[in-house]
């Protein structure tokens, strides 16, 4: 890999990266409201799951296909695939999370002049961008490699979710790194999941993780947005 494509890579995946990603934790909080998620080991497993379970199976794999559409200039498999991830948000929640971090993304790429106008108008031609089509746009734009991006992608999730669990069961911030160090296999794992399933493997199946997000709407006391 090239030191400006890593370069890149790691821009777009910096939690300083101005998209509000900090503010979100995707069901997360309502699970330790509950109770289900309460230490470092059910924080690490929690993630773990929802890695493989969730993103590896759908998100990320919709991030590649963007990906690919992007690359040759496919308007119609942009929109396809955009129109498919934003209809599977099965909550309010989820779905406000991905179109507000795609809006915040679309328009700093446009900010930031990022790639050729063709590819800008796929971008901006969707009626809503969620997160992984503004994702798949700005990768494209940079040549940041496929598999080097999806890998940027999940560390980029599984880092904003330790932080969730730093904040708010909470934990020390060794105890973040040492869940950060301990996921690298399960996030090595969960990007070649997603760039081998089959369009008919793909599923956000996750009944109790929507029933979360839906509990997390009407939670009384929170800090997150989702």
């Amino acid at each position: 890999m090239q030191a400006t494509a890593l370069l890149h890579l790691l821009q777009l995946s910096s939690p300083s990266l101005p998209i509000g990603a900090y503010s979100y934790s995707q069901g997360l909080e309502a699970a330790i409201e509950n109770g289900s998620v309460k230490n470092e080991a059910g924080a690490k497993a929690w993630i773990a799951q929802a890695l493989h379970d969730v993103v590896a199976r759908f998100e990320a794999p919709v991030f590649v296909r963007l990906m690919q559409a992007f690359q040759a200039r496919d308007a119609a498999a942009v929109a396809l695939w955009t129109e498919r991830f934003t209809a599977a948000r099965d909550t309010s929640e989820f779905r406000a999370e991905t179109i507000q971090m795609g809006y915040s993304l679309g328009k700093l790429a446009a900010d930031l002049k990022l790639g050729d106008a063709d590819l800008l108008a796929i971008l901006q031609a969707q009626p809503e961008i969620p997160l992984p089509t503004a994702l798949a746009f700005a990768a494209v734009a940079l040549e940041v490699p496929p598999a080097e991006a999806v890998l940027g992608m999940l560390f980029s999730w599984a880092e904003n979710q330790v932080l969730a669990c730093v904040k708010t069961v909470p934990l020390g911030q060794v105890a973040g790194q040492r869940m950060l160090l301990a996921l690298r296999p399960e996030l090595e794992r969960a990007a070649a999941t997603a760039q081998a399933l089959q369009d008919d493997e793909l599923s956000n199946w996750s009944p109790g993780l929507s029933l979360l997000s839906m509990q997390h709407e009407v939670q009384y006391s929170r800090i997150y947005r989702s």
